[in-house]
């Protein structure tokens, strides 16, 4: 026998000799055990504020080569936006990292502050990087879609005068959605639920322009319904879901154009079609559809919604939305 074949065969019983779970990256041995965390900020500005980055090594190995960089919303300064750690960070313990931010004066409504760390490293659970989040909300959100009402789209035929749903005094007119069975606090059936029509007087504002407002809305799902219609032919956006465990998700949707663009654009469904809209002048438009929309974004079902931000698209008009199971 060759001394080549010898060779191999002893490979290959060394090889045989060895357990599978000999053969593990360092990545997956110990996967997320390095923890970053931000302290509160103070965002009463303007402001110079402290915040302190907290690095925690829940590995089996020394972390070594830290380097953290801290940044806040888009505009406001860090100071230093990078820092390196002079010592490591042996398993089980933590470090702290020190950052400024000058946080400006705070602006009126409610607002969503996200602010991120990113670390590097060497060793630790092996993965090479970690990151960590603090969401801080300022303002408080509007408790139901009728706080954000601020459009006058249905008006009564004898009073056509205070509509404006498209920005041209134009308007849905209240007898012709009655003939739909669309009346004031009615029920509208779409997309496997049930929304409910403002309950508004013709001539008083029923629905909320998008404009980034937040709603307060508690429950569980697997989707967020809207209905509504648009003043454009560009009505839609992106909507952003928060969780009561202070995570988010996002989602688009839009709503046609209320008469002349095709009813499923923007993924939406259409609803209900009334003949002709109350003008300035008085009831017109008889040969043409002015319609209700109804769209929906996917949301977790494992988790409980806290409130939901419309999206800033001021030609995009809500009349109502809720959860479906």
């Amino acid at each position: 026998m060759s001394t080549r074949i010898v060779l191999r065969l002893l490979a290959a019983l060394l090889i045989g000799l060895l357990p599978a779970a000999a053969v593990v990256s360092p990545a997956s041995a110990a996967a997320d055990a390095v923890e970053v965390t931000i302290s509160e900020v103070d965002l009463d500005g303007p402001t110079i504020a402290d915040v302190t980055v907290t690095v925690t090594n829940h590995g089996d190995a020394r972390m070594s080569r830290v380097a953290v960089t801290f940044a806040g919303p888009k505009g406001w300064t860090v100071h230093p936006d990078e820092r390196t750690l002079q010592r490591s960070i042996r398993p089980g313990a933590s470090a702290e990292v020190e950052f400024q931010i000058r946080v400006p004066e705070p602006r009126p409504g409610f607002r969503v502050r996200t602010f991120r760390a990113s670390v590097s490293y060497r060793g630790g659970d092996g993965a090479g990087t970690a990151v960590g989040e603090r969401v801080q909300r300022t303002g408080e959100p509007l408790p139901d879609l009728a706080g954000a009402f601020d459009n006058v789209g249905v008006t009564s035929e004898s009073d056509t005068a205070p509509g404006d749903f498209d920005g041209d005094g134009n308007s849905f007119s209240a007898e012709k959605l009655a003939e739909q069975g669309v009346t004031p606090g009615g029920p509208v059936t779409a997309l496997g639920t049930t929304f409910t029509w403002p309950d508004v007087v013709p001539g008083a504002p029923n629905n909320a322009t998008a404009g980034g407002q937040a709603i307060e809305l508690d429950g569980t799902g697997s989707r967020l319904a809207f209905l509504g219609s648009g003043s454009s032919y560009a009505a839609n956006g992106t909507a952003t879901v928060y969780y009561t465990d202070g995570t988010t998700s996002t989602g688009s949707f839009g709503f046609p154009n209320w008469s002349f663009q095709e009813p499923d654009a923007h993924g939406a469904t259409l609803v209900v079609a009334t003949k002709g809209r109350n003008r300035p002048d008085g009831y017109g438009d008889a040969a043409y559809d002015y319609r209700i929309f109804a769209n929906s974004i996917p949301v977790d079902p494992t988790k409980t919604v806290d409130l939901v931000v419309l999206p800033a698209s001021p030609t995009l008009h809500v009349f109502d939305l809720r959860l479906v199971d």
